[in-house]
């Protein structure tokens, strides 16, 4: 079996793993490799998702630090790659809604948050139910945040582009190859990967970068990082909107989660950037990472049982009475497609329920438990001498791809990882970006 050798190798095509991917290429002589297990890139999450660019008023400065930074970041770095491609970057604002008064003074939390993240105070703007009304006159609310600075995109199209710029700038791709395995040697990483045609190598790397999304946890345990985490998976589904709502407003609508640390539990009403509207999503508990389907799901579910019955924090997440509170009253009532549009007619009263009959995007959100039994907030970032994880990466992660990844090989140069080198038409410059995202 013949062994091929890299510097670096990154497991998982996504966004994030394409982006990390770029970064390396232009400003390193690194010999990189991107193994992934699809036909194409961003098969999963990456295009599986409503492909908004979030402003970063939604995330708690302290307890969701990481996202938070990259959010802000983010956006000029896609509008200043999405100009350069000619890629539609439709900057179409946001408006979360306030349902009830009670509601009123968490978006004002959030207009804080927002300020505290780097949003200009023209940049959001707290409206009341008057003035809601004169810019979105079908929608009914208490009070209203409207974003500026958020914007719809294509992210399949985008990690597409930017992996097609990966491979002119040297990097190397493998898509349908598995990794089944791993085994740490003294200076370097063995990984064994399968074809589809179950034909086995062996790749050896100086270094890996583990982005393999739902399945990143699996792959950290294969390196003996993460031990004590185990994840539980969710697949969010959404409902197209007939062609005759698509004016209905003019941006995405959004309302205050009632559980405000699982904000994609409450349906919204999205508007993409091809114009199409969604309504979603729901919260459906699978056994794993590309469940999408009956049978995927039940080959899974004896190898995830039998992973997390031994897991600290499953029984203690049993005692965890906001999970509990999610399992019977939010996830139960999310699996009706009636029950949903019901919530977003509370303030889109014009839908039809009747009228939605195709189903839209359908995407799975892998969440990370710790011990405790606690859910944990933000992305992590866990490595050893050989290898880097980055785990629980979930919205607005695409939106921060971009700066995190170059935050992230910048950080590899100051290790000495990487030699970092300079070549032509960077861009960004990946210091700037790392001083101002370094936490």
């Amino acid at each position: 079996m013949q062994t091929k050798r890299f510097d670096i190798v990154i497991i998982g095509g996504g966004i994030l793993g394409v982006s990390i991917g770029y970064f390396l290429t232009v400003n390193s002589d690194a010999n990189v490799l991107i193994i992934e297990r699809e036909k194409i890139v961003s098969s999963h999450t990456s295009s599986r998702n409503t492909g908004k660019v979030h402003a970063p008023f939604l995330y708690d400065p302290i307890k969701k630090k990481i996202f938070a930074k990259i959010s802000f970041l983010g956006y000029n770095m896609w509008e200043t790659y999405s100009n350069q491609k000619k890629i539609q970057f439709k900057q179409d604002g946001v408006l979360e809604i306030a349902k009830q008064d009670k509601d009123v003074k968490i978006l004002k939390k959030y207009v804080e948050w927002g300020i505290q993240n780097g949003l200009e105070e023209n940049d959001i703007l707290f409206l009341n139910e008057q003035q809601t009304k004169a810019i979105e006159p079908n929608v009914r609310c208490n009070g209203s945040i409207y974003c500026k600075r958020d914007a719809s995109v294509d992210y399949g199209l985008l990690t597409t582009t930017l992996k097609n710029d990966y491979l002119l700038a040297g990097g190397k791709l493998l898509n349908l190859h598995r990794v089944v395995g791993v085994k740490k040697q003294k200076d370097s990483c063995l990984i064994e990967i399968v074809t589809i045609n179950k034909e086995r190598k062996i790749i050896d790397s100086k270094y890996v970068i583990n982005t393999a999304g739902g399945h990143s946890l699996d792959i950290a345990h294969q390196f003996e990082v993460g031990l004590d985490l185990f994840d539980l998976h969710f697949r969010g589904e959404y409902w197209l909107a007939p062609q005759e709502y698509e004016r209905l407003t003019s941006r995405s609508i959004y309302s205050v989660p009632k559980q405000q640390n699982f904000p994609f539990l409450d349906p919204h009403w999205i508007i993409k950037s091809d114009g199409h509207c969604e309504i979603g999503p729901n919260a459906v508990p699978v056994f794993g990472p590309y469940s999408y389907d009956f049978i995927d799901n039940l080959k899974n579910f004896i190898p995830k049982t039998k992973e997390i019955f031994y897991k600290k924090g499953l029984w203690a997440l049993f005692t965890n009475r906001e999970f509990l509170s999610l399992l019977t009253n939010e996830i139960a009532g999310s699996l009706s497609k009636r029950v949903m549009i019901q919530r977003v007619k509370q303030f889109l009263p014009a839908l039809d329920t009747k009228k939605f009959n195709t189903r839209g995007t359908a995407g799975i959100r892998s969440l990370l438990i710790n011990e405790k039994g606690n859910f944990i907030p933000d992305t992590l970032l866990l490595k050893n001498s050989l290898s880097l994880h980055i785990l629980n990466y979930n919205s607005p992660g695409a939106t921060g791809a971009l700066p995190l990844s170059a935050m992230i090989v910048q950080e590899l140069a100051n290790e000495q990882v990487i030699n970092k080198v300079t070549k032509n038409n960077q861009l960004w410059n990946i210091e700037d970006i790392y001083s101002k995202i370094k936490f």
